[in-house]
């Protein structure tokens, strides 16, 4: 995996909208929830919700007022990561820009980092 100093996770300006919307549609939320998951062809996918509660390993990032939890497995894998929201025709959809991301299969499901081994046995994968 890239050696990554920027932890910082960064929303798009549409990104930042599309969660403001989301956060103001159910007020129990905390924030956006933002992680990986084994998944898809390449290994990680990535996970996104409301976060209605702050773990014990959680880093939370303020972005600009709006909170974005990380749990501590997740966190190596997405640092410096910039979410953005995109709109094509019909088709709408977040997008990460990934530093740690050493590939990604061909539909965009998922992606895999060099040392995927390693991490992957620490998420429990």
């Amino acid at each position: 995996m890239q050696n990554v100093t920027d932890t910082t996770i960064r929303l798009s300006d549409a990104a930042m909208q599309r969660v403001r919307h989301f956060l103001s549609t159910d007020k129990s939320a905390l924030g956006l929830r933002f992680g990986v998951k084994r998944t898809g062809c390449s290994g990680w996918g990535y996970a996104l919700d409301l976060a209605r509660e702050q773990r014990d390993d959680d880093t939370v990032f303020d972005v600009d007022g709006v909170r974005v939890l990380i749990d501590a497995q997740s966190l190596p894998l997405v640092a410096g990561t910039e979410i953005d929201f995109v709109r094509e025709g019909l088709n709408q959809q977040f997008v990460f820009r990934n530093p740690n991301a050493a590939g990604e299969c061909g539909c965009g499901e998922s992606f895999t980092t060099e040392d995927m081994g390693e991490i992957g046995e620490s998420i429990g994968a």
